[in-house]
């Protein structure tokens, strides 16, 4: 009798487990059905390795690459095709983060109850948040210098200008060696970090505020230079001495040696914590598309502690991340997380749900948000010049980023621009470019004066 209790006992454990993995397996095939079907071993979807379905296109309706049995089409527009690789991706599927490879399942499109069948073969539209447009005039701007562009809607999140240089035509993918590092296949505004230079400062300032009250009581004078040892090393030095400064002054001028005074107080663990809190360390997700996350590394009690805090020692910023800091800054502490899907329709005409990424977490506190929003205004009215920046409401914050061994620094231009009908954040990096000002502003000029003339990007 026990013996058939026991047998019984163990039975029904088993068909439970069975019921379970049924349950765990259907749980998996609804949420990742798509992914599944879309793999290249299924040749209803694929054509000689390629997927056979599915038209990308901007955010107006431009067409950006169309799948067909015969390959992958593009934009008629050399131009638009070059500033868009790195969305698209090309037409071998090199560049993996691109749409073509990374939403390969939105274009297959997958039915729980009837799978990827559609009438008449017919394809589904994959509408992006991107302007081929903008980006065309941003990479234009580029003047052939590598780099990375990106600007989104700080409100909604949408993602209109990502551009990625050195970049190519999709339909002509170049061959490179096994040790090329330009960086051709890679969207270095999604997958790639840099020495972020002075743009750093912003996360310095913020965590000095909130921990030494720094926005209300700091004060320094700059003599040129400030000494954490007797080594040569162990200096750290500002272009001028820059006199007497608060902290508003020293966001203006870039005083390394305030920032690198301020860092030292604040202390490691607290630096460490208010990059974490600014999002610079956080790997995020663009529909899917994970970013790069920041590599950033502070040791208290030394000069590198200083210099991590002016953005230099083994600082390294994914552009991405400093762009959504930029729009926590101008939305008052949280902002859109970052999406590049609009939209999508099916054959029948009818739109498919695209899920919301909603809002960051509070990144900065509202009044010290507000703060370095006053800080940045006037980096650009006292420092970059408003003249520079003619009809734009510009708040900004440059980056000089050192790399030694006698290459030219990496330019950087951060922040936002003040308009209700156009909330948009920015990014621009141009490697190599010297003076992030000079360089990177000039590029960033030419692509804010775009989008505030671009009537799809209107904001209401």
């Amino acid at each position: 009798m026990k013996k058939l209790e026991r047998r019984a006992i163990l039975c029904l454990a088993l068909a439970l487990l069975l019921m379970c993995g049924i349950g765990f397996y259907i749980s998996k095939l609804f949420k990742e059905g798509g992914t599944w079907v879309s793999y290249p071993a299924n040749q209803h979807l694929y054509h000689n390795g390629y997927i056979a379905k599915g038209i990308i296109y901007d955010r107006n309706g431009k067409v950006l690459l169309q799948n067909t049995k015969n390959g992958r089409k593009f934009n008629s527009s050399y131009e638009i095709r070059r500033s868009t690789v790195h969305v698209t991706g090309d037409k071998v599927g090199n560049i993996s983060t691109g749409a073509g490879v990374a939403f390969a399942d939105k274009l297959v499109g997958y039915d729980f109850i009837d799978g990827t069948y559609t009438v008449n073969d017919q394809d589904r539209k994959l509408y992006l948040t991107i302007d081929a447009d903008l980006c065309r005039v941003a990479n234009n701007a580029m003047e052939g210098r590598n780099g990375t562009i990106g600007v989104y809607n700080y409100k909604t999140g949408e993602v209109v200008c990502m551009v990625s240089t050195p970049n190519y035509d999709p339909k002509d993918p170049p061959s490179v060696s096994k040790n090329d590092d330009s960086g051709i296949y890679i969207n270095k505004f999604i997958s790639n970090r840099y020495v972020p230079g002075s743009t750093f400062k912003l996360i310095t300032a913020m965590a000095a505020m909130e921990t030494l009250g720094a926005d209300n009581n700091f004060s320094y004078y700059c003599k040129g230079y400030e000494q954490y040892g007797k080594a040569k090393v162990d200096t750290v030095r500002c272009m001028n001495a820059h006199g007497q400064v608060d902290l508003k002054k020293a966001l203006e001028v870039s005083c390394n040696c305030a920032f690198g005074k301020l860092a030292s107080e604040i202390g490691m663990d607290k630096m460490d914590e208010y990059a974490r809190k600014a999002g610079l360390l956080s790997k995020y997700s663009i529909n899917g598309i994970k970013t790069l996350p920041s590599s950033l590394e502070f040791t208290d009690g030394t000069v590198a502690l200083a210099w991590a805090g002016i953005g230099q020692y083994h600082d390294l910023v994914n552009p991405c991340s400093m762009m959504i800091y930029m729009g926590a800054i101008a939305n008052g502490g949280k902002t859109g997380l970052p999406t590049i899907i609009d939209k999508i329709k099916l054959p029948s005409g009818l739109p498919e749900s695209v899920d919301d990424p909603g809002d960051s977490e509070e990144l900065i506190a509202p009044d010290k948000a507000k703060k370095l929003q006053e800080y940045m205004r006037n980096d650009v009215t006292s420092n970059y010049g408003q003249y520079n920046f003619p009809d734009l409401e510009i708040y900004a914050k440059s980056g000089t980023a050192e790399l030694g061994n006698g290459k030219e620094p990496h330019a950087w231009f951060v922040g936002f621009i003040k308009n209700e009908h156009y909330p948009y954040a920015f990014v621009t990096l141009v490697e190599n470019g010297g003076y992030g000002s000079r360089t990177a502003g000039s590029v960033t000029n030419t692509v804010m004066q775009q989008v505030i003339r671009t009537n799809s990007l209107k904001y209401d």
